[in-house]
């Protein structure tokens, strides 16, 4: 059994079988509040698979990427906020949700290629971009190597090598809670709802060996960038999101206070605002 699946089995044994989960904010993991209905929705053929989108209000784009193994709806928060002023788009990854895959392995320039041919899709020439976890590592790899795409790049929880990743993070109970719930999402979502084990399988093979950027290539990052992270993050390494703000040029460091990995869900209003002094600042 590859690691991935060795973490699944893990996490599935400390959510079932350990003590419940204390009372602090950052070691919850709220449910997403109710998607509101998009203005738009469909799927995309981009790289031989089908992307699913939706596109909510109207001004400057925003596109929201979610992190590994979840789907575009954990952005309902800030979808409702961001909709007042701002054409908000909230795809799923590859294989994520609702969005199928290929045999070809995954990747985080793959992943960036169906972002950039999804916003050719939907004709949108340049965009901010939040990113959590995964959808952060995509966002990076778009500011490296096609910047005329983004305004703002929000970085959430991103690691740039793979010594980013907290060596604890397969113990945790709040992370491992959520691998639990994202399987039932895949079941609830995708088109292919039996292969969920395949699909971190996959996964599990991409994070153990990207990304791999050096100082170089983020010291030539152009595009204003925010790199942000919980105060109690699971998954990633405080000190790495600090290197990562120091490395690429102006960026700035943002840490969300009493918030993990999951600080979208934790303290909606907070995250909200922390997005919009960013992308909004002129």
């Amino acid at each position: 059994m590859y690691a991935a699946l060795k973490a699944l089995a893990l996490a599935m044994i400390l959510v079932f079988a350990g003590p419940a989960l204390a009372e602090e904010r950052w070691q919850t993991l709220p449910e997403p509040a109710p998607m509101p209905k998009p203005a738009e929705s469909g799927y995309a053929d981009v790289n031989g698979i089908q992307m699913f989108y939706q596109v909510f209000g109207s001004g400057e784009p925003v596109l929201l990427i979610h992190g590994g193994l979840g789907h575009g709806d954990i952005w309902s928060a800030q979808i409702v906020d961001l909709a007042r002023d701002h054409k908000v788009i909230v795809p799923d990854s590859r294989g994520h949700g609702r969005s199928t895959r290929n045999a070809e392995p995954f990747g985080y320039d793959l992943m960036m290629s169906d972002y950039l041919a999804l916003l050719d899709h939907l004709k949108v020439d340049k965009t901010a971009l939040v990113g959590w976890s995964d959808g952060g590592i995509i966002g990076i790899d778009i500011a490296i190597n096609h910047p005329e795409r983004l305004t703002k790049l929000f970085a959430h929880a991103a690691n740039v090598t793979t010594d980013g990743i907290s060596p604890c993070v397969d113990q945790n109970r709040t992370f491992a809670a959520y691998i639990v719930r994202s399987g039932d999402d895949y079941r609830r979502l995708s088109k292919t709802p039996d292969e969920y084990e395949a699909f971190v399988e996959q996964m599990g093979h991409m994070w153990a060996t990207q990304p791999s950027w050096t100082r170089q290539q983020l010291a030539r990052i152009k595009v204003p960038t925010t790199s942000v992270i919980g105060d109690h993050d699971e998954a990633i390494v405080r000190g790495h999101s600090e290197d990562i703000a120091s490395m690429i040029p102006g960026a700035k460091l943002v840490i969300l206070e009493n918030a993990s990995h999951f600080a979208m869900l934790q303290d909606p209003e907070g995250y909200n605002k922390a997005v919009r002094d960013f992308i909004d600042a002129k």
